[in-house]
């Protein structure tokens, strides 16, 4: 047990690394922009755009510290505890060695449980490490050990999952550091073309008076460039696919391995149109949207579905077995939902006896 406990602490504390980085070179920017930029290299050029240069640098600075912040240390949303088997219940489905019996105990624990989603199986999905049955959307992190509601990946950038708690500060952060790479980016380039240029001349006393002087600042605006430029490059990247996923109202675990409804795989089961999807991850008060304060709509244990496989583009979701075309609301589509789940559950339940009795008879 003492090599394993130690391992683990080992491994928590590796895994801090990646933040400790990410923390170092937004420490080495700041001094670098601040210090060696806009005291030592602007005054020489002018003090106006210096002043201009650190509103804007602080706003954007303090904008991605603060949802950056937000994003690692935001604890991920856990299943409650209406999702864990009943003591009874638990004991019954660990003493059973049969697959389909404890399957049937699952089934009749999730009758109260608003539950959509199955495996690839079409069977309950239960966490045998947590002991817990699986609300839709839930996964269970290896990293954290633990279930994480809405999970989304684990990134080791921030050591933490990326669920349902800290999705909004996580695309927040990604956007916020883009805003502040672009930013140095900019309006360093015309100071890396200056230093760029003194340091390819073979001596200082070839350098005109109206350029820059060759200070130990030329490296820190030539290594701030290169690294804003490199790190602007990568996020834009990760955060155009974010944004992708936002609109469509879908995880990465979602976009690589579809969700399984009782009705089979549907990538687009959880999509509610453009704008609701946007809701769903901001919330309602447009407001709150550019603030790393928690906004997101619902509990991270129940989301509205679509009742029907179609296209993501379509206005309304419509019941086709109906001879009329009228389009249902939202909430004649979770009751409609809500009974045809009491229903399968109750079918499968009454299927699963018979088969026991004939068993019995036979």
């Amino acid at each position: 047990m003492a090599p394993t406990h130690v391992l683990r602490c080992c491994q928590r504390g590796l895994a801090w690394i990646p933040v400790i980085f990410i923390a170092l070179v937004v420490c080495w920017s700041y001094y670098a922009y601040v210090v060696e930029l806009c005291i030592f290299t602007i005054p020489s050029i002018g003090e106006q755009s210096k002043f201009v240069y650190l509103i804007f640098f602080h706003l954007s600075f303090i904008m991605f510290v603060w949802s950056y912040w937000k994003t690692i240390f935001t604890k991920p949303a856990n299943p409650s505890k209406e999702f864990c088997l009943p003591k009874a219940e638990k004991e019954r489905y660990e003493k059973e060695e049969l697959p389909e019996s404890q399957q049937e105990i699952l089934w009749r624990a999730a009758t109260s449980l608003p539950l959509y989603t199955r495996t690839g199986a079409g069977a309950i999905r239960y966490c045998d490490r947590c002991q817990v049955i699986k609300p839709d959307r839930c996964h269970h992190c290896s990293a954290c050990d633990m279930c994480v509601l809405k999970m989304d990946h684990h990134c080791p950038w921030v050591n933490n999952c990326v669920g349902f708690s800290n999705y909004k500060f996580f695309i927040l952060f990604l956007a916020y550091s883009l805003v502040y790479c672009l930013f140095i980016a900019a309006t360093v380039l015309q100071y890396f073309i200056k230093f760029w240029t003194l340091c390819r001349r073979k001596s200082a006393e070839n350098c005109p008076k109206n350029e820059l002087p060759d200070t130990h600042a030329k490296f820190h605006v030539l290594f701030l460039f290169f690294v804003a430029a490199m790190f602007c490059i990568s996020i834009l990247s990760l955060f155009s696919y974010h944004l992708w996923l936002v609109g469509k109202n879908r995880s990465t675990i979602e976009a690589f391995r579809a969700p399984v409804f009782r009705t089979g795989s549907d990538k687009n089961g959880f999509s509610l149109g453009f704008r609701k999807n946007i809701a769903q991850v901001f919330g309602d008060q447009k407001k709150y949207w550019l603030l790393p304060v928690f906004t997101s709509q619902g509990d991270g244990l129940t989301f509205p579905t679509r009742l029907v496989n179609s296209d993501v583009e379509q206005a309304t979701v419509t019941l086709q077995p109906e001879p009329s075309k009228s389009p249902l609301s939202e909430s004649q589509n979770r009751l409609l939902s809500n009974d045809q789940h009491a229903n399968n559950i109750g079918e499968h339940l009454a299927n699963n006896t018979l088969k026991s009795g004939e068993l019995g008879r036979g």
